[in-house]
């Protein structure tokens, strides 16, 4: 065996450790879905109901589900909101997406772009529902169905609170700071148990 033969060999086989790696950690944490790349409408139905299909396979409680696909469709929703990193017009923005389940609990991940500049008031909105009860969220949202107004993107902050409601969890969120200094990483993760109202 020649010399480029042994090399690439040796490159598959750390390629594809490289690959187990991943999948075990991936199987370890619970993360039975994940994608990367740009979210179009056509995506996110792909992706909803292959998540759909998931929990029909683990005879997951009905209720249970509903929350989840509810999350998933208002995280995908919110990420397109937020995201800015869109290749083309009719895209709804490039970004990550992980669903899975550990201990009991569906765990909704998404992580997209977002500018430096409009980190504050997203910050703010979402510090402002974890710090409600539910009685207030569902006051906050009717206020918002009655008078919220849109932002540039069409969002009136319905998503965000709805999932607070609909889960009875607070928002779990992080901005991480990309390479450039004016772009950052939105992590949102949404928990989902049986238990919930």
């Amino acid at each position: 065996m020649n010399t480029e033969n042994t090399n690439t060999m040796s490159a598959d086989i750390s390629f594809i450790k490289s690959v187990l790696s991943l999948h075990d950690e991936m199987a370890s944490n619970g993360f039975s879905l994940v994608y990367e790349g740009e979210f179009s409408h056509e995506v996110m139905k792909m992706f909803t109901s292959m998540a759909e299909r998931d929990m029909d396979k683990t005879n997951e409680e009905k209720s249970v589900k509903r929350k989840v696909f509810h999350v998933m469709v208002e995280c995908l929703q919110n990420m397109t909101k937020h995201s800015d990193d869109q290749d083309v017009e009719d895209s709804a923005g490039n970004g990550l997406f992980i669903v899975g389940k550990k201990a009991g609990v569906w765990n909704v991940i998404t992580a997209n772009k977002i500018f430096k500049d409009k980190i504050q008031g997203l910050k703010e909105s979402i510090d402002h529902i974890n710090s409600l009860d539910k009685e207030a969220l569902n006051a906050l949202y009717k206020k918002q169905i009655r008078e919220g107004s849109l932002s540039e993107k069409g969002g009136a902050g319905l998503g965000l609170i709805d999932i607070a409601r609909k889960t009875g969890r607070k928002l779990d969120y992080q901005f991480l700071p990309l390479e450039d200094s004016e772009n950052y990483f939105f992590l949102l993760k949404v928990r989902i148990s049986g238990t919930t109202n």
